[in-house]
């Protein structure tokens, strides 16, 4: 079994609830030959894996996350 990819972000790449879908264009893989799309919230911890295909999510060094409205 491989080593699931590590996805590296900007904060522009997170939606407005500072997380990213998984599978996502990022990450190489074809929403219907993956897994359901899941929500992962990247902007707690700067990271989030995704509970199905193992893939992570973190923000790029340097990068933060706009908190408010």
């Amino acid at each position: 079994m491989s080593t699931p990819a590590a996805i590296e972000l900007r904060a522009q790449d997170l939606n407005a609830h500072g997380g990213v879908m998984c599978p996502s264009p990022q990450s190489g893989m074809t929403t219907w030959s993956s897994h359901p799309k899941v929500f992962l919230d990247v902007s707690k911890t700067g990271e989030a894996r995704c509970p199905y295909c193992g893939t992570v999510y973190r923000l790029k060094a340097g990068e933060s996350v706009a908190h408010g409205h």
